[in-house]
This record gives C-alpha cells, structure tokens and sequence, in this order.
C-alpha cells in the first residue's frame, strides 16, 4: 500500500502532475466527466475519471519541491500508475524571452541539494520518456523546447547555467524517480515569471495550465 496517499476512488495508469491542490482542482473540472476525488490525504488532492474521449485519467497534486513530488510519484506507481505528465510553472532565466510560453522539457539539469537523494548527481541532465515528448510536441506544436534546472530553492538572480532555458522545483526528482519505478515521464511547463517582466497574473497562467493540461491529456490517450 501507498505510504501518503490513501485511496477513495480508483487510479488511472495515466495521470497528469500538478504541485498546486487548486490546479488539479482546475484541471479536474476542465478535463474529467463527472471527476471524483481519489485522494485528500495530506492536502495532496486528487481526482480521478474519464476524459470526454473516454480515456482514464488521475489528475494529482504533488506538493511544492522536489522531494514531495518524488514520494507522490513513488505511490502513485504503486498504486498502478505507468504513465505521467508533469504540468508545472517555472521562472525563466533568459531576461530577454517574456514569460508567458510553454516549455516542453528535453532535458532536466540537476542543481545540488536534494537530487542526490533521487541518485543525480549535480549537474547530471535526465531526459523525459521520448514517446511521451513526442506526444506533446504533436500537440503543441507552438511550444518551446528547452533545458531546465531543477533547484530546492528557486533563483533570485537573472541568468543561470548556460543552454538552461527556465528553473523549477520538481522536474529532475520526477524524472529521477519515474526511472526508478518504471513510470514514462515527461514535463510541460508554464513560464510564469521572468526578471524581463516579472509575474504573469493568475489568471494568465490559470489560462495556460488549462492548455497545457489538455495537451497532456491527449498526449496520454490511447
């Protein structure tokens, strides 16, 4: 049995990945008929059905950083689950893009602290599942390409590593442990910052998470 999450309805071998509780909320009511909640357990929600092809999905929460998301994975594979896209938010580090794109991780760059503990070593790049990748790039033929480094805590500073394109807290520990438990990931991210413009607003980026969850959907479909 799952260590954190404790089951109420079914789990789907498909599932899309969110930090934010509401976001997967959100995605919820927008991408399953009649969704219902597969787990509440920790604050960690979660939500289970079919999408209006018919096809199974989970839509689950994994908490903020790295190491939450890495046991939420470890459960949800445990509970059956094979496949997963990561949809997140993360701060790109090229002052001179605006924030607002898609990003479709092709790589995750480990940055110290707690990727060792996922078996990364600093500086190591883990790629997502290519079939999964080429799924998304199929469906959001718009979206950017790029490397992001993963971090505990996010940068304060313009700039990074050279060829990264944005940071976040998760895609690096997901990627890791999906490898570890026989679980295809891949990631697509919202740029919802950067040093050029600052933040964009909340409706802004709810606006895009939907479009990326619906691209995450259809990639996951049969």
């Amino acid at each position: 049995m799952p260590s954190r999450l404790r089951p109420t309805a079914p789990f789907a071998a498909d599932a899309i990945l969110v930090g934010d509780p509401g976001r997967a909320l959100m995605l919820a009511q927008e991408l399953l008929e009649q969704p219902k909640m597969s787990n509440h357990a920790r604050g960690l929600w979660g939500y289970s059905g079919q999408t209006a092809a018919g096809a199974d999905l989970t839509i689950q929460s994994t908490g903020m950083g790295g190491p939450s998301a890495a046991l939420v994975l470890a459960d949800l594979a445990k509970l059956g689950v094979r496949r997963a896209v990561r949809v997140g938010t993360c701060v790109g580090l090229d002052p001179a893009r605006p924030p607002g794109e898609l990003l479709l991780v092709e790589a995750a760059v480990a940055v110290g602290g707690s990727a060792a503990s996922f078996g990364v070593e600093p500086g190591e790049a883990i790629k997502p599942d290519p079939a999964l990748l080429q799924r998304l790039r199929q469906e959001l033929p718009d979206a950017r390409l790029g490397r992001v480094a993963s971090f505990d805590a996010l940068p304060t500073e313009a700039g990074g590593p050279a060829g990264i394109a944005a940071a976040d807290m998760q895609t690096v520990a997901l990627l890791a442990r999906g490898r570890e438990r026989a679980v295809a990931v891949a990631a697509v991210l919202i740029v919802a910052e950067s040093e050029a413009v600052g933040a964009l607003p909340v409706e802004s980026v709810e606006a895009a998470a939907k479009d990326a969850g619906r691209a995450a959907a259809a990639s996951l479909s049969p």
